[in-house]
């Protein structure tokens, strides 16, 4: 089966799908139902911390580095690095948040600003860049004058993953803090921090003293330190920021004619009476394309109502390397995904021979295993995946060498156990519905009579 750049070739197939609901059945014991709603409660209201099986240590770490006193107080400067392997922020970027624990107020910043100034009416001299108790900072954009830049500043808030490119992944600004304490014993740290990426999602901890930052200077023939520095530790959790996925999978082989579509509905249905089909005269208007202040998305009518499909195709068999075709469908007609990840766990991923249209990287959380792996695209070639429409999807072979021990294309086998697009897991089809190896029991019951009747004429002959 063969896909097409310009095409949607199997979105005709799933519409006879059957909700996901339908199928899946559990039955959880009635002395483990206590633990289960227990551990359940953990993990959706657990105020800071959130837990990623496949990126265990992953984080957004922000760190205030004291670099100087000043009359009334300090000058900082702030660094946010992503330590998230395969979760980045996109556009329209991040926006940071905190409450001054007294009487703070930002005199200047340079390479980010606050979105308000609130009241500074009592300051008769000189005024200050924002008097609120509660300061909302965002990233400036790409192209400000020189003097209002800083070191890793100015992307527009957008940040890359650690895994594609550790130098994207990190963003930073300077701010000088008014009315407060003047020595390492007076200075209050911040406290209720606040992070959206671009959207809900991100829990942060409270700031916590460690020890101050070296730098090296640029001679590199001498050290200096930070006066004081803080850390605050935010971590991410898919339950805060959606309570739908935000993409689903399907999936085809060679050696059945089936296809497997994604649930119905695996995204919710809240923005059924809102889409678009993709033949409507609507597409043609000016500004169709232009993202809301809201990011309300404009999706593609599909009976799963996902933004994004993943679509896994066992293409070929050889004898001692199989070939899967993975391609990423973007049903939105608001939204690009820059810098996009797509992450796949599958145990004969440890045997990757060559991925053709993607960059590939293995993502070993834990040494002895390594069964997953995280594609993106080539820079300047495939690492944009355009809004809605004819060029809306990119796509990869992959080669991989066979295990012989472990490798069939029985019961499933040969698709991933679970499936990423930008560090949201995606909605998997019901294991009873993918495609099954052609056996005697589902043999074509006329084959079998004409063959019968075949083998009769030949004695009727002799």
């Amino acid at each position: 089966m063969e896909f097409n750049n310009h095409t949607d070739p199997i979105e005709e197939s799933m519409l006879d799908a059957r909700d996901c609901s339908q199928r899946r059945q559990c039955y959880v014991f009635p002395e483990l139902k206590f633990m289960f709603l227990a551990v359940l409660y953990v993990m959706m209201f657990s105020p800071t911390e959130a837990y990623d099986p496949l990126d265990p240590t992953g984080n957004i770490t922000i760190k205030w580095d004291v670099m100087s006193w000043t009359p009334d107080g300090y000058v900082a400067a702030v660094t946010m690095n992503n330590f998230q392997m395969y979760r980045g922020i996109m556009n329209p970027g991040w926006t940071l948040g905190w409450s001054w624990a007294k009487k703070e107020v930002i005199w200047t910043m340079v390479g980010a600003q606050t979105t308000e100034q609130g009241d500074c009416s009592k300051f008769k001299g000189g005024v200050p860049h924002c008097c609120k108790r509660t300061p909302t900072v965002v990233d400036l954009l790409p192209g400000v004058p020189y003097n209002q830049q800083f070191t890793n500043c100015c992307k527009g808030g957008v940040l890359g993953t650690w895994g594609q490119d550790p130098l994207s992944a990190v963003s930073a600004f300077q701010v000088s803090v008014g009315l407060a304490g003047t020595s390492n014993k007076t200075v209050k740290l911040p406290k209720n921090f606040t992070l959206l990426g671009p959207g809900p999602g991100y829990t942060c901890g409270p700031a916590k003293i460690v020890p101050s930052t070296v730098f090296l200077t640029a001679d590199k023939r001498r050290k200096t330190q930070a006066l004081m520095t803080w850390n605050v530790t935010c971590t991410y959790s898919q339950f805060l920021a959606s309570k739908n996925p935000s993409c689903c999978v399907s999936f085809s082989s060679f050696y059945n004619q089936t296809i497997t579509p994604c649930p119905s509905c695996a995204c919710g249905c809240q923005n059924k009476k809102n889409c678009i089909k993709s033949n409507s005269k609507l597409l043609r208007r000016a500004g169709i394309n232009t993202p809301k202040k809201d990011n309300t998305p404009l999706l593609q009518c599909t009976h799963h109502m996902c933004p994004i499909r993943v679509h896994w195709h066992v293409k070929l068999n050889y004898k001692d390397y199989w070939r899967v075709k993975v391609a990423i469908t973007n049903f939105n007609y608001r939204l690009n995904y820059s810098q996009w990840t797509l992450v796949a766990q599958h145990p004969n991923l440890n045997n990757v021979t060559q991925v053709f249209s993607f960059d590939y990287k293995p993502l070993v959380a834990y040494e002895s295993i390594n069964d997953t792996g995280m594609f993106y695209g080539m820079k300047f070639y495939n690492d944009l995946l355009m809004e809605a429409g004819p060029l809306g999807n990119v796509q990869s072979e992959v080669l991989l060498q066979k295990d012989k021990d472990t490798f069939t294309f029985k019961q499933g086998w040969a698709f991933p156990r679970k499936v990423y697009f930008n560090g949201d897991e995606c909605m998997l089809p019901p294991p009873d519905t993918y495609p099954f190896l052609p056996n005697s029991a589902y043999a074509n019951p006329i084959a079998t009579p004409a063959v019968a009747a075949f083998l009769l004429l030949l004695l009727s002959m002799w």
